[in-house]
């Protein structure tokens, strides 16, 4: 009952919660406002962004429903087995005319089984009726005459009992039949000291699954689900901002690099966070319960799955910001996402594969030292031990390097694509076009009028100097216009004599 109480215990702590926060906001003033903190952030606008992008995944619906699910799962996962498991399996053996030889074999049998029993002498065989079908006993020994069970045992009965059952009728049955051969007691001996001839096979059994190889299998998962999830978090936050025009009113205050930097450092934060609460979860629920689901796990192997979910992360969260900024509609995210999950759904399979198959191939080996497949491969690996400590280092560097230089074609791609509208946008068409930045005139403020005049466009203009005359005009008074016609004037419509049909200029 430990489990069940635990599992309580969650919930009413997850309600209490709730319920704090409801009377929280109900309790708060209206029309109160939070005021952002004046303390200058020690990462600069970069900082500033990145906790935006915190405040606003945090806040959001999705990411709590998506993180609840989660804890669920892997609490049903955990829970689950503990309640289904017993302790060793009882039974009461009524035995008729009972001898020492046959309540020896009776125990060795239950022992061998798996099985606890209790063993009662019975008067008779009609006594032994009655108790058995008032549940007293659970299985009546008549070594003369038969075995007497309450019900019948189903074909695909795979318990202690039944399995106990079958066991004893085949070894009395067995017996019987050694008696009426009148074998002595030392052939019955060595008939049933028999052993079992070996079966030699021509290639070698699979090994069993140790706690690495488990611990590999979940670790690949894991990075995959994450990986997936906030890659496209990524690719949809980049694609609204610029849809809503939100990145034009940013990039009035900060730099493209910094905006996008900030991006990715405060979704992958959310993700790591989300990563390590889930596995610290996890840990401490197996160790309540008592569950041998996370004793056995392997903490070399766990260590190097974060290792390489912060760098997947870090290698594909530039690609997806670059590809988003490419385009402006909601509807293009699959069709961009697509393309850009291709590596990692191949890593994925093949080191499934691999580590389902119990023996990784050698396109494992060889993806593990790519960095769009590392990810997976190199968990693998070091899941089934067959990667050095060099190995493993020279595969983090090649992706650190890697990174660095998708990050710098990135923020080129982001900075002259993020603020074109219209359109999805083409990688040919960004070749030669500057960077699509905001002038300076728009992040300068305005002058006022008494300012003087700055060189360069977008600054307001002077006062018109007179210049020197043109050529061919006279530098005179100008010629007095020819008079209008009185009537003209009079009648509202100047320039135009009544009564002529001609207009004078």
């Amino acid at each position: 009952m430990r489990p069940a109480w635990v599992v309580l215990a969650v919930l009413v702590v997850a309600g209490a919660a709730r319920l704090w926060r409801h009377r929280r906001r109900a309790h708060a003033r209206p029309g109160a406002s939070r005021l952002p903190s004046d303390r200058p952030n020690p990462f600069g606008a970069t900082g500033l962004v990145a906790g935006r992008e915190i405040r606003e995944r945090l806040r959001g619906r999705v990411f709590r429903v998506v993180t609840a699910l989660l804890f669920l799962a892997i609490a049903a996962i955990i829970v689950i087995p503990t309640l289904r498991t017993t302790s060793t399996p009882r039974a009461t053996v009524g035995v008729v005319r009972p001898s020492s030889a046959l309540e020896d074999g009776l125990r060795v049998l239950a022992h061998r089984v798996g099985l606890t029993i209790r063993l009662v002498d019975e008067p008779s065989l009609k006594a032994a009726r009655t108790a058995l079908r008032a549940g007293t006993l659970d299985v009546v020994v008549d070594s003369t005459h038969s075995i007497l069970v309450d019900k019948a045992l189903a074909s695909t009965d795979t318990s202690a009992r039944a399995t106990f059952v079958r066991e004893l009728s085949l070894g009395l049955g067995a017996q019987g039949a050694y008696a009426r051969a009148g074998l002595t007691a030392s052939q019955v001996a060595i008939i049933a000291g028999a052993k079992a001839l070996p079966v030699v096979s021509l290639h070698p059994a699979k090994k069993p699954t140790t706690a690495s190889e488990t611990t590999a299998l979940l670790g690949v998962i894991l990075n995959f689900i994450v990986l997936t999830q906030y890659l496209t978090w990524t690719l949809m936050g980049v694609m609204e901002e610029k849809a809503s025009r939100v990145v034009e009113v940013l990039l009035a205050t900060v730099r493209p690099l910094q905006l996008l930097s900030g991006k990715v450092l405060g979704i992958g934060s959310v993700a790591m966070a989300q990563a390590a609460a889930l596995v610290v979860f996890a840990l401490l629920l197996g160790r309540v319960v008592g569950s041998s689901f996370v004793h056995g796990a392997a903490p070399l192997v766990a260590a190097a799955t974060l290792v390489w979910l912060v760098l997947g992360y870090a290698f594909y969260s530039w690609v997806y910001a670059a590809a988003g900024s490419l385009g402006e509609r909601q509807d293009q995210v699959q069709s961009m996402a697509l393309p850009l999950s291709l590596p990692l759904i191949l890593g994925y399979i093949v080191s499934l594969v691999g580590v389902s198959s119990g023996d990784p191939s050698a396109l494992v080996k060889v993806l593990a030292y790519l960095p769009p497949t590392a990810p997976f491969a190199m968990v693998a690996l070091v899941g089934f031990g067959q990667v050095a400590w060099w190995q493993f280092l020279a595969s983090v560097i090649v992706s650190v390097g890697s990174t660095a230089v998708v990050a710098v074609y990135a923020a080129r791609i982001y900075r002259r694509a993020v603020l074109r509208t219209g359109g999805r946008v083409r990688l040919s068409q960004l070749r030669r076009t500057p960077s699509a930045t905001l002038s300076a005139s728009a992040r300068r403020p305005a002058r006022g009028p008494g300012s003087p005049r700055a060189r360069g466009p977008g600054r307001a203009k002077g006062p018109r100097r007179p210049g020197p005359p043109r050529p061919g005009r006279a530098s005179g008074p100008r010629r007095a216009s020819r008079p209008r016609h009185p009537r003209a004037r009079a009648s509202g419509r100047p320039g135009r004599a009544i009564g002529t049909g001609t207009t004078r200029s």
